[in-house]
């Protein structure tokens, strides 16, 4: 009996040991089964486009058909002037299954005597016996490639390849910008050609067919073709010959007057168009990559934001007169200084003026008569009209990197200090760009228009766009227009602007001698200023509106000294250019 139940718990054992040996390989099984569904799932649907691209790939043979990158002009008389355009040259290529066995060595040291590169290089590439294109050098110009090319040397050969080229040099260069490598391809920096960048580029097309086991076209098989998109090209409202002038009077400017850096800006006030637009220094964007330092790349009329100072007073002035809160002969009493809670605002040099009208306010520069203006407007209206001149905003010019200036101050209105000093140009800053459209503004009749910088677009098919001058809105009225520029003739007459008259024409503008703010601290650094003078002419029928900002000039303090006379010469040049003929006698 005992041994007949040992047998019975031992076949027990048995049974379930079986089942245990079952269950183990069945969970095997589902867990194989599940790790191969989850693989066919990464396989066939996450990563679906994967393989399909390398099946494709390995079935096909794929051809980029490189669009021609668009081309930039800027005005010059009736004719253009190519500004920044596609050059050829060629590429220099080895094909090292060309070349035999016992001549690598010597190819090799052929080759980098003749291309300049570095004989290591070219080896490592000749190493690759089976290969048939290893670059060895791009950009080669046409008269090098032919006198190489005469070497016959064994495995190199030449392809054509196309560069952006800038026929002006540094001309406009700040405008234009330039092509460089973002670390994957060539793309547009800085200027127009990284603002155009997709419309400068167009769209590449491809040519897509079946290849045969050696990786060959089969010719029999049908051909996919996308067809490329050339770029467009664009027609700067930018005038050749203006710009140059201009440039050349700012760099003369700059060194005569030992400033750090300057910038003009001209530009039509009844359309908004810039006919010269030039910071300096400036650089050759043919020889980008050999600067320095690349803060030379910026755009300062468009992207710095500073404190313009006295330049500003028009502005508020013609808040009043728009308002209805003052005239040209309306007076006040200066006592030379206004109180705003524990702080105390003095005119320049601390000087007292007494009884004196808002045309005298200008002429001699009063910040307490500005500030007079400035309460009568109150800093409600004071504030939206700041931002219908369009400071604090984005003008919407098409180059990038474009600044908005900083008006934050005027968000309380409670702290009149705040109005007191922004009303002389302090504690808000604007840009370069932002004056010259507020200018135009006062010059044109009252309306603000966006600056332009293109006027036309080709496109690749032939079909043209012309952009037409865009008013944004209204900010004063013909009346207060008229008034104001007036006020700004007698200001270069009577006042601080007598160097930037011009004989025989009616010009009128204003000067700023603006304290530099300190980094980091409150207060500001008496060791620099930047001056600046922005006005327009003729006065009766204004032409030209024109800004122009020395940064720390070191021979002179007033910028009546250093930007008025620039001012001078860049507005006698466009009389004379553009045959303006004088309206007054010359004494």
């Amino acid at each position: 009996m005992k041994n007949k139940k040992y047998t019975k718990t031992s076949a027990k054992k048995m049974k379930t040991s079986k089942y245990s040996r079952t269950s183990v390989l069945f969970l095997v099984f589902l867990v194989m089964l599940l790790l191969i569904v989850i693989k066919l799932y990464f396989v066939q649907i996450a990563s679906h486009e994967k393989y399909k691209d390398i099946a494709f790939r390995q079935h096909n043979v794929e051809k980029n058909i490189i669009s021609s990158r668009g081309e930039i002009f800027l005005k010059n008389h009736d004719d253009v002037y190519p500004v920044g355009v596609n050059r050829e040259y060629f590429l220099a290529f080895l094909s090292p299954r060309d070349v035999d066995d016992e001549l690598i060595t010597d190819v090799a040291k052929r080759t980098s005597e003749a291309l300049g590169v570095d004989y290591d290089m070219v080896l490592q590439k000749l190493a690759k016996r089976n290969d048939v294109y290893e670059v060895v050098r791009h950009k080669i110009e046409r008269d090098e490639k032919e006198k190489i090319a005469k070497m016959n040397i064994q495995g190199l050969h030449f392809l054509p390849e196309y560069f952006r080229f800038y026929p002006g040099g540094s001309l406009a260069a700040h405008v234009v910008g330039f092509v460089g490598s973002d670390g994957n391809e060539y793309v547009g920096r800085y200027g127009i050609e990284a603002y155009f960048d997709k419309e400068l580029h167009g769209s590449d097309g491809k040519v897509i067919q079946n290849r045969d086991a050696r990786g060959g076209w089969l010719t029999s098989s049908k051909r996919i073709v996308s067809a490329k998109k050339d770029g467009d090209n664009l027609f700067l409202t930018i005038d050749y010959t203006v710009q140059y002038e201009v440039e050349r009077i700012l760099k003369e400017a700059v060194k005569k007057y030992d400033a750090d850096s300057g910038s003009i800006i001209v530009m039509e006030p009844k359309t908004g168009k810039i006919l010269a637009l030039a910071n300096y220094p400036t650089f050759t964007p043919n020889k980008y990559n050999e600067v320095d330092d690349i803060s030379v790349f910026r755009n300062n009329m468009v992207s710095e934001e500073y404190e313009s100072g006295s330049v500003f007073k028009p502005i508020t002035i013609a808040m009043g007169l728009d308002d209805g809160k003052i005239t040209p002969d309306t007076t006040y009493v200066d006592t030379g200084h206004v109180k705003a809670a524990e702080y105390t605002i003095k005119n320049s040099e601390e000087k007292v003026y007494g009884l004196q009208t808002m045309t005298q306010v200008l002429e001699e520069s009063i910040n307490t008569g500005v500030i007079y203006v400035e309460k009568l407007v109150g800093n409600k209206k004071f504030k939206e009209y700041v931002e219908r001149f369009g400071f604090g905003n984005l003008s919407g010019i098409e180059l990038p990197a474009e600044a908005d200036g900083n008006i934050s101050n005027l968000q309380h209105l409670n702290r009149n200090i705040e109005f007191y000093t922004a009303s002389f140009g302090q504690g808000i800053t604007v840009t370069p760009l932002q004056l010259a459209v507020a200018y135009s503004a006062l010059a044109n009749g009252g309306e603000l228009l966006k600056p332009q910088i293109v006027e036309k677009i080709v496109h690749a098919n032939g079909e043209e766009e012309t952009i037409e001058p865009h008013v944004v809105h209204r900010v004063i009225s013909e009346k207060a227009s008229k008034q104001i520029g007036k006020m700004l003739r007698s200001v270069v007459v009577n006042g601080h602007g007598k160097r930037a008259d011009v004989p025989g024409y009616l010009i009128g503008g204003k000067t700023g001698t603006a304290q530099v703010a300190n980094t980091g601290k409150k207060g500001y650094d008496d060791s620099q200023t930047i001056g600046t003078f922005a006005g327009y002419g003729p006065i009766d029928d204004p032409r030209f509106v024109i800004v122009v900002k020395m940064d720390n000039p070191k021979t002179v303090i007033w910028a009546e000294s250093s930007a008025a006379p620039t001012f001078g010469k860049v507005m006698q040049y466009l009389l004379d250019f553009y045959n303006i003929a004088p309206t007054e006698k010359i004494e």
